[in-house]
């Protein structure tokens, strides 16, 4: 591979599947490399753990500097105009990151450009870009993120025992709680869910002691909603629970979508993740609950993913541009040298 042209920017996922990397170039359209981390960063009583994401990133960065034939930039540690990690529960656990990072990038890669987000601002990036808007990312969650460039507003994201509604958790507890209803006899029972509950997990009467040992209990939740989905077109019930999951979704996007925009211009939602590859089952009745809440926009696929928003954030940063708004723990550049503060 050669080298590219222009000065690099680097974009940095970080989740619960692992780390991953792109390195790319100021203007081009596709990061010049990628990588995965196959281990997801710790987090501890401090938090997400900075070291442990900069063991795995900085030799993950060197490594994509030597496949762009930048062997020797890298080694003195200049090659990088800029960096921004997207990481979940970058808001409420990212202090020891916001505290070490800057310092520990500036030493290693001689980087003095670095933005640290939230995984909603990446994912928001990824999809809309530097424009007012809004994202929903669903997965075995749920979050909604808008912006009018001004500020951020924020619905949901809770997690699975205080929200996420109508995310894949919450439809997968909801039908199995209707497969539980079918099995006791109780009014709201699917037989549909309660067939496809014993062919997934075995007996439903051996249920709780399935679910409630696991400390995954989320992702075990989640798993379930493709059963509810392929269910729907025949179970009105599994339907009825595709409905409802809609108008949660379509109330968290309601609820962050700017209130202002151009007078020629539509607010766009854009949805991304998971999630809504379940199809037509959720998407159908989720169209009509947009168009319903929210006549005034119009909804779009995701653009790219947080690993792309990351790299568009850097690429911004790099070149003076950066419109999505600061915040303290959702879209923080801190500043460098003695005595400066956080920009």
């Amino acid at each position: 591979m050669t080298a590219a042209a222009g000065p690099y920017v680097l974009g940095v996922d970080s989740g619960g599947s692992g780390l991953r990397v792109a390195l790319g170039v100021v203007g081009a359209e596709k990061p010049v490399a990628t990588a995965v981390c196959a281990a997801p960063v710790r987090t501890g009583p401090a938090g997400i753990d900075a070291g442990h994401l900069l063991e795995q990133l900085l030799p993950t960065t060197r490594e994509l500097l030597a496949q762009a034939g930048e062997q020797e930039r890298a080694a003195e540690g200049a090659s990088v105009a800029a960096v921004a990690i997207g990481a979940a529960g970058m808001a409420t656990l990212g202090g020891q990151l916001r505290a070490e990072l800057p310092g520990a990038l500036e030493s290693a890669l001689g980087v003095r450009l670095l933005a640290l987000a939230a995984d909603a601002v990446t994912a928001y990036a990824g999809a809309v870009g530097q424009r007012p808007g809004a994202v929903v990312a669903g997965g075995t969650g749920m979050i909604a993120l808008g912006t009018d460039l001004t500020s951020w507003r924020r619905a949901d994201g809770w997690g699975h025992l205080l929200g996420d509604s109508g995310g894949g958790a919450w439809i997968g507890r909801a039908g199995l709680d209707a497969a539980m209803r079918a099995h006791d006899g109780r009014r709201g029972g699917s037989a549909a869910l309660l067939a496809r509950l014993e062919a997934v997990f075995g007996p439903a009467a051996d249920m709780p002691g399935v679910l409630y040992p696991r400390t995954d209990r989320p992702a075990l939740l989640a798993s379930f909603a493709p059963e509810v989905a392929a269910c729907a077109g025949d179970d009105p019930v599994a339907a009825g629970i595709l409905r409802d999951a809609a108008g949660h979704i379509a109330e968290a996007a309601a609820a962050v979508c700017p209130r202002r925009v151009a007078d020629d211009e539509r607010c766009e939602v854009a949805l991304t993740g998971g999630l809504f590859r379940m199809g037509d089952p959720l998407l159908v009745p989720l169209r009509e609950e947009l168009a319903r809440q929210l006549p005034q926009a119009r909804t779009v696929p995701g653009s790219g993913d947080p690993l792309t928003g990351s790299l568009r954030i850097a690429e911004a940063l790099a070149t003076g541009d950066l419109r999505l708004p600061l915040h303290p723990t959702m879209l923080c550049v801190p500043a460098y040298g003695p005595g400066q503060k956080e920009l």
